[in-house]
């Protein structure tokens, strides 16, 4: 998977728009981000999940899922690595993290939560 494609992905979702914090593209639904890229380095991602799926995610067997390091990653944050990604489970993860996103007040709660 590349930066290119995970991009294509997550904008492939409705309403879903690439913007930027603290210089790092980012994408967001209802102006909540539900994803990231280029963190914590260049060929990585980050995708907002609910702790179970990402426990899912992690789980599988290519490598290319991790939990985020601290407490965001405690609370679902899960680090992309896109060298070991293929297309299907990334456009799951990307639809997973979106649900979170879309969900009434879903930005508060990750806000307070990783306080």
């Amino acid at each position: 998977m590349t930066q290119a494609g995970f991009r294509k992905l997550a904008l492939a979702l409705a309403g879903a728009e690439e913007r930027s914090h603290m210089a790092y593209p980012d994408f967001r639904v209802g102006g909540r981000i539900f994803a990231t890229m280029g963190y914590p380095k260049r060929g990585w991602a980050m995708v907002k999940l609910r702790p179970e799926d990402q426990a899912v995610f992690v789980g599988m067997k290519s490598g290319a899922f991790a939990p985020v390091k601290g407490k965001w990653g405690e609370q679902g944050c899960t680090s992309v690595i896109l060298a070991k990604a293929t297309i299907s489970p990334v456009r799951a993860a990307l639809a997973a993290a979106y649900e979170v996103a879309m969900r009434p007040g879903g930005a508060r709660r990750w806000s307070a939560r990783a306080r």
